[in-house]
C-alpha cells in the first residue's frame, strides 16, 4: 500500500525504523495512521532480514497523541463506528506490542495521550533529556482505555491513575523514576544512545530473542505459581536443544562471534 503518514527505513544490518511523519501536527495519529502503523510492524515483523524495529517521530515531536479532528469525529459518529474504529487502535498498538522483534521508541519533544500508549508498547523507549510525557484523555473529556493496559503494565497501576486523573505532565527524569522510559539523555545523544541500544540487540541471538518476548508475555507480577515454574522448565529445556542454542555455545567455547552477528 502507498503510505503518506507513515516511512519506513531500512539498513544493511537488519535495523528497520518506522518514521511517523505528520510533523506538522506533531505526528497525531488518525485512522490512516493507525492502519499504516499496524501495516508497516506486520511488514517489518515478517521480513526475515529485520532484526530490530525503532519507532520514532518526525520533527519536534514524538506523537501528539490522537488527532483532535479525528477524535471530533468519532464523537459524531454511531456507536458501531466508534466500536470498529477504537478495535483497529487497539489492534494497531496489540500488533507493536506483541512484535516477535525487539522494538525501540526514540522519544522526543512532546509524547502526549496516545503518545505515551506508543512508548508504552515498544520493549524499550530511549527519551531526550527535554521530552515531556502527558496522558491528558480526561481533558477532553474521555479517557486512556485503550493504552491504559499498556500504561500499567509499564508504571504499575498507582502511577498509571496518577497520571490518568490528574492529566499532569511528568518530565523524562520522572518518566524514568517510574519505568515509563529506560534511559533518557541529552538531545544531542539520542540517536547515539539509540544506537547503543540496537548494537547490544544485535548481538542476542534472534530466536532467543523471539522466545523471550513469547515467554515474558505469558509472566504477571504475582506469584511464581507451580504452573509458572513448569511453563519456565519447559521452555528453557525446548530451547537448549536448538541449532541456535548450540551455535552460541559452539561461538563461545571456540571464542568466536556467533553465525548470528553480521560482519561489519
Amino acid at each position: 500500500m502507498t503510505m503518506t503518514s507513515v516511512r519506513i527505513e531500512r539498513r544493511k544490518d537488519g535495523v528497520a525504523s518506522v518514521m511517523m511523519a505528520r510533523p506538522k501536527v506533531f505526528n497525531a495519529f488518525d485512522e490512516s495512521m493507525i492502519l499504516e502503523l499496524d501495516v508497516a510492524f506486520k511488514t517489518l515483523e515478517d521480513d526475515p532480514h529485520v532484526r530490530v524495529i525503532i519507532l520514532a517521530g518526525e520533527g519536534k515531536h514524538f506523537s501528539a497523541g490522537a488527532d483532535l479532528q479525528w477524535m471530533q469525529r468519532a464523537s459524531e459518529a454511531d456507536a458501531e463506528w466508534n466500536v470498529q474504529d477504537a478495535r483497529k487502535f487497539a489492534a494497531m498498538l496489540g500488533r507493536i506490542e506483541q512484535c516477535k522483534k525487539p522494538t525501540i521508541a526514540r522519544v522526543q519533544g512532546a509524547a502526549l495521550g496516545g503518545g505515551v500508549g506508543l512508548a508504552c508498547v515498544c520493549d524499550i523507549t530511549i527519551a531526550s533529556e527535554d521530552a515531556t510525557f502527558a496522558v491528558s484523555e480526561v481533558k477532553f473529556g474521555i479517557l486512556p482505555s485503550v493504552i491504559g493496559p499498556y500504561l500499567t503494565n509499564a508504571v504499575g497501576k498507582r502511577q498509571a491513575k496518577r497520571l490518568a486523573l490528574t492529566t499532569e505532565r511528568i518530565s523524562a527524569a520522572t518518566a524514568l523514576t517510574i519505568g515509563l522510559v529506560q534511559d533518557a539523555v541529552p538531545a544531542a545523544n539520542l540517536d547515539a544512545a539509540v544506537e547503543r541500544t540496537v548494537e547490544s540487540l544485535l548481538i542476542g541471538a534472534p530466536e532467543a530473542q523471539r522466545e523471550v518476548k513469547t515467554l515474558f508475555a505469558q509472566l504477571n507480577v504475582a506469584q511464581v505459581t507451580p504452573e509458572v515454574r513448569e511453563l519456565t522448565a519447559q521452555t528453557i529445556a525446548r530451547v537448549r536443544g536448538t541449532k541456535e542454542a548450540k551455535e552460541g555455545f559452539a561461538a563461545f567455547i571456540s571464542k568466536r562471534p556467533p553465525n548470528w552477528i553480521t560482519k561489519k
